[in-house]
């Protein structure tokens, strides 16, 4: 795999570039390689693919899941355009309750992993966009939890002012009121 994997200021939060081959017949690029994942100290095991296709103004989220169904996620956009925010829950890191935002299209085939102990969410800024992303953990009703996406504290500079939000994500408790203590060790963090 041809890639440049970007360490960012939140420890194990990762951006992938990968290398775009391109010819007149259109493209060609590895979007996951075990090996190459694991060169770069991303050793996930990913459990399942999902997708979402999305609306502009559409925003899903601040999701995550608790432990022990935490989940980490490896997203990219394949159509359109989003805003894909990820906030830092894990307690005891330089980066906690602070949020990393990346701007994830089709034409810049960007990928990003965030690891357990975040919450993530994005809003759709084409007319519609579809995402897919891998998983570490399945999906588990039991385990789901979520943050508002306007959360004063969060302070997050989300790109539209008035998103089309799920009748549950519209009723997302603010960060002051959820369960989110993911303990960060950096012993378990190997970039």
């Amino acid at each position: 795999m041809s890639a440049n994997f970007i360490k960012t200021d939140f420890p194990g939060l990762v951006v992938i570039q990968p290398k775009i081959f391109r010819d007149e017949r259109g493209y060609f690029l590895e979007v996951f390689s075990e090996i190459e994942f694991s060169k770069a100290e991303i050793r996930e095991h990913f459990v399942q693919d999902n997708q979402s296709h999305s609306i502009k103004g559409v925003l899903r989220g601040l999701h995550y899941q608790t432990d022990p169904m935490a989940q980490g996620k490896l997203i990219r956009c394949i159509k359109g355009e989003i805003y894909d925010v990820a906030v830092d829950l894990r307690i005891g890191s330089p980066t906690y309750l602070k949020h990393f935002c990346i701007t994830l299209s089709e034409t810049n085939q960007t990928q990003v992993y965030i690891p357990s102990g975040f919450a993530h969410g994005f809003c759709t800024l084409s007319d519609t966009a579809t995402i897919v992303y891998k998983v570490t953990k399945p999906y588990s009703p039991k385990h789901e939890k979520g943050i508002i996406w306007n959360d004063p504290k969060l302070n997050i500079e989300w790109p539209i002012s008035s998103p089309i939000l799920s009748e549950k994500d519209s009723r997302l408790p603010l960060i002051d009121q959820t369960e989110h203590r993911f303990e960060y060790s950096q012993q378990l963090i190997a970039v």
